[in-house]
């Protein structure tokens, strides 16, 4: 008997365009046999619907001109599913598994988790905490130095707590260029590379207009590294990845618009490529990850490995990294989402 997944796109976020062309490559690529599909669309203001209708929708952006209805997740967990309304009250869809396809804030931050966590319902990814914490670059960080992994020196601020001596407490400590960064944004947005004390302030309004939180952290000259990780528990390790990136850094454009180069196999020693799995596979097991993420690394010209971030729900785009190291490494994409779907299930049966 197939099992029907409720995929969910779009979200109130500053990746939201991102999302609906990741999701519109999961629809894709969900394997039909054993699945009925659902789509649940959210809108940049934060709207709920049921849509009906062609991936190809959600990726130019125009599912909401096509059969949609107002639907949300019922929190219940009796309900089971979605509450669809329509003209005479309410309708129900009971949903076996989701995957939450939202990137960034209100759906990679742990806020959609615990919603998800009340509904009962097995989902894709993370908990709400490990969400919550690799979503906020201090916390990440902060757990990164109580483990002993190796990153760059940092430090943080907020709004209430800043005053202009910051930026100069971050020159003295970390050295120019500086990396200004919102601790609560995904995909790069907001970041920005100060090389002198004009600059650094321009990144510091400029991180400050996406969060009221932003780090700031030392450069680190080398190679960009990502290592797909999968499990809940027994971990896998990917293939690693290399970026050689179109702009000075791995900004939103690099990754989404412009044409940076990917290396899959990433142009490593095979010892030093081992030590960067195993060290992918010690920073998902710190931050008590689950199903799937992906962890990003600068590695040296001595060969030093310096971990960059983790990102809870990784682009699934054509052009994304995630799948295609999964793919490299004997994981096609139709039997990557289904052992992602069934990793979901598997994590709800053990709790």
């Amino acid at each position: 008997m197939k099992q029907t997944v409720l995929v969910m796109f779009g979200g109130k976020s500053t990746e939201h365009d991102v999302s609906l062309v990741s999701a519109s490559s999961v629809i894709r690529n969900i394997p039909t046999d054993k699945y009925n599909i659902l789509t649940l669309g959210i809108t940049k203001d934060g709207s709920w619907y049921l849509y009906r209708g062609d991936a190809k929708n959600i990726e130019n952006g125009t599912w909401q001109q096509g059969d949609i209805k107002k639907a949300v997740l019922s929190p219940d967990p009796a309900d089971g599913g979605l509450l669809v309304f329509t003209e005479n009250g309410t309708t129900t869809r009971k949903v076996d598994v989701i995957f939450p396809v939202l990137h960034g804030k209100n759906g990679e931050d742990g806020t959609m988790q615990g919603l998800l966590e009340l509904s009962e319902i097995p989902y894709v990814g993370c908990g709400h905490l490990s969400s919550a914490v690799t979503m906020d670059k201090a916390f990440t960080n902060l757990i990164a130095d109580f483990h002993n992994i190796k990153q760059a020196k940092w430090l943080a601020t907020d709004r209430t707590g800043y005053d202009p001596s910051v930026a100069d407490q971050a020159a003295e400590k970390l050295g120019y260029p500086i990396f200004v960064k919102p601790a609560n944004a995904g995909s790069s947005v907001g970041i920005s590379k100060a090389h002198d004390h004009a600059e650094l302030l321009a990144a510091i309004d400029k991180a400050f207009a996406v969060d009221d939180k932003i780090v700031f952290e030392e450069t680190v000259v080398g190679k960009e590294i990502e290592c797909a990780v999968l499990g809940n528990g027994d971990n896998f390790a990917s293939i690693l990845g290399e970026i050689a990136p179109a702009a000075e850094f791995y900004d939103y454009d690099a990754k989404y618009v412009s044409d940076s180069r990917l290396f899959i196999p990433a142009r490593l020693e095979p010892t030093v490529a081992q030590a960067v799995q195993e060290t992918a596979k010690k920073v998902y097991a710190c931050m008590d990850c689950r199903g799937f993420s992906r962890v990003d690394f600068f590695i040296t010209a001595d060969n030093e490995i310096y971990f960059n971030e983790i990102n809870t729900i990784p682009g699934f785009t054509g052009i994304s990294m995630y799948p295609k190291l999964m793919e490299a490494s004997g994981t096609p994409y139709p039997a990557l989402i289904d052992r992602l779907l069934q990793l979901a299930v598997e994590r709800k049966k053990r709790r």
